[in-house]
């Protein structure tokens, strides 16, 4: 009798499917690098960043087909006064002022087609120099927002860094073998500072105890807050925001503008805030953990508690 094993994957299709997706996207990258001599990551930071901005906008709208997020308005695609809204000849697209064009020389300049848009993206830009402080100028003459231009430098620092598109994972920002407690208390009513509701979780641990980075990302801000005191921020490349409050003291080798990743030693526990710089111990040692939402627009908070829970049990199973 011959018996057979059938071994299982360990590489299912979605993860085929997402590394088909990352080649792609990382030709055409270096396709726009070819173009203009800017970084490839610095259009994998583009992309990525409106990707993000898609995915929570209702005004903006989901791209079906294609690998690129980058969003172009079909009316300035194939002009205002246009009547073929989805005009992909040429001559009539600037008859009518439009800015499409045939990045592929297919004979169509098509706002499906992934080439186009990425050559009329390009054409679009204010070109100054390849180097970051003239990259930074072009992305602010483009979207007139100070904190999107950090985003986009942040992500790029990242891509840079790690040199792929696949930078995924995350840890519970505790050490799994600490003690400590926490539940859902995001919304809760909160009165320093004025009438206003809880922004997070709070997790309750011993002074001193390890607070660790709970993604891949770029610190943003680190220093005092009057209610949080000690915090640092770090932008993960989902648009992310996560917050650490009333931290005892920073790991001294941090500074903003640096990559970390999950696990990385950040701080610890502390109990500062509610007042100027050095205030502490008016509540119980504990870490404030939020997690802050970007759109394009606006930054709201979301409740971290599920996520929390998952990556405990994520740590715990390691």
């Amino acid at each position: 009798m011959v018996v057979i094993f059938i071994m299982p994957s360990f590489t299912n299709a979605e993860e085929l499917d997402q590394a088909q997706l990352n080649k792609e996207r990382m030709a055409l990258y270096k396709k726009g690098e070819t173009l203009t001599f800017i970084p490839w990551y610095y259009f994998a930071a583009i992309d990525t960043y409106e990707r993000n901005v898609r995915s929570v906008r209702n005004d903006i709208p989901k791209r079906e087909n294609g690998v690129l997020s980058i969003y172009i308005k079909p009316e300035d695609w194939s002009g205002l006064s246009n009547p073929v809204k989805k005009d992909t000849y040429a001559p009539t697209i600037h008859l009518f002022s439009g800015i499409g064009l045939d990045g592929n020389n297919d004979g169509k300049a098509s706002l499906e087609d992934d080439e186009d848009i990425l050559y009329t993206f390009i054409h679009r830009l204010h070109f100054y120099g390849p180097s970051r402080q003239y990259i930074r100028m072009m992305l602010w003459d483009y979207y007139q927002r100070a904190i999107t231009v950090d985003i986009i430098d942040e992500y790029a620092s990242l891509y840079q860094y790690y040199g792929k598109l696949n930078i995924e994972g995350n840890a519970f920002p505790l050490p799994i073998r600490s003690t400590h407690s926490y539940r859902s208390t995001w919304g809760a009513p909160r009165s320093f500072g004025g009438r206003r509701v809880h922004e997070g979780t709070d997790i309750f641990a011993n002074y001193g105890t390890p607070v660790r980075s709970t993604c891949y990302g770029v610190i943003e801000t680190k220093g005092w807050n009057r209610i949080g005191g000690w915090r640092i921020g770090i932008r993960d490349l989902y648009n992310n925001y996560h917050y650490y409050a009333h931290l005892g003291g920073f790991n001294k080798d941090l500074q903003r503008g640096q990559v970390v990743e999950p696990g990385t030693l950040i701080g610890y526990v502390g109990s500062t805030g509610y007042g100027p710089p050095g205030t502490s111990g008016k509540f119980p040692p504990h870490l404030h953990y939020g997690i802050y939402k970007d759109n394009g627009y606006s930054e709201w908070s979301f409740d971290p508690y599920p996520k929390l829970r998952l990556w405990e049990r994520q740590d715990r199973s390691k």
